[in-house]
């Protein structure tokens, strides 16, 4: 009997080994490769093509959701999900017949995703299934959370506060506590702001994170260009350049570089 070729992914280098620890405990499973973020969980599901991936549900940057919703349905592996106690992705998972697993994972809960999965594997049409029910999943949890997007932002200058027109804005720069905006006429504001909190309520097919401390507005961006190392760097209309990083350079190949 052939062994199941699994991959595991998540930013937390305790977690990827405890599960590892477990994964050789089952003698028809082989372990063949381990990211530590979801862009790279990407290259190597294209890479090695394993028939099941067990990601964290959320990874920095680039989550386990986010990076099987950039693989073709032809590139698709089984799919388990690792999850904390989220009630929005459970009840997803749940709805649309998707393998999670709960942290701390348990090796008999461990043992029936395998099981499911070698039994998926005998389905020809797996692949077709598993993309359909992932994207489904993908779609609810997403309602699920959705934050209400902003249209605005509102930015003091000395006594005074403007309402900055979110479609005005070329770039945002985390500081610290503090964000730099600076729009497509050059004009720079600070606030004092979180960027993971104001990320969810700008529009996600409009902003793209470039790195950890950087966003950009697609339509300010006039060329990206390839540097060392496999970054970019990326040039607004503004004449603003913006360094992506090793993570982020790989997210913006998958989704704006390609035809």
């Amino acid at each position: 009997m052939n062994k199941l070729r699994v991959i595991i992914a998540d930013d937390e280098r305790p977690a990827r080994e405890f599960l590892k620890s477990i994964l050789r405990e089952f003698e028809l499973v082989e372990l063949v490769g381990e990211a530590e973020n979801g862009a790279d969980a990407i290259e190597l599901i294209k890479a090695v093509k394993p028939d099941l991936a067990i990601l964290d549900l959320k990874m920095p940057e680039v989550s386990g959701l986010d990076a099987v919703k950039m693989l073709r349905k032809t590139q698709m592996p089984l799919v388990a999900f690792v999850t904390a106690h989220d009630e929005f992705a459970v009840q997803a998972f749940e709805l649309n017949a998707v393998d999670y697993l709960l942290k701390p994972v348990e090796r008999s809960r461990l043992a029936e995703t395998i099981a499911r999965a070698s039994e998926r594997l005998e389905h020809e049409d797996w692949r077709a299934i598993e993309s359909e029910k992932i994207k489904t999943a993908a779609a609810e949890y997403d309602h699920s959370t959705r934050t209400e997007l902003i249209e605005r932002i509102p930015v003091k200058v000395r006594e005074e506060i403007y309402l900055i027109p979110v479609e005005d804005i070329a770039s945002i720069i985390a500081d610290g506590e503090l964000l730099h905006i600076t729009t497509a006429k050059n004009q720079k504001y600070t606030i004092n702001y979180r960027l993971k909190d104001l990320e969810p309520r700008l529009d996600p097919h409009k902003f793209v994170r470039l790195s950890r401390g950087a966003i950009a507005n697609l339509s300010y961006v006039k060329s990206i260009s390839p540097m060392p190392g496999g970054t970019y760097s990326v040039t607004l209309t503004n004449s603003q350049e913006i360094a992506s990083s090793r993570l982020q350079s790989k997210i913006l190949r998958a989704k704006l570089l390609k035809l």
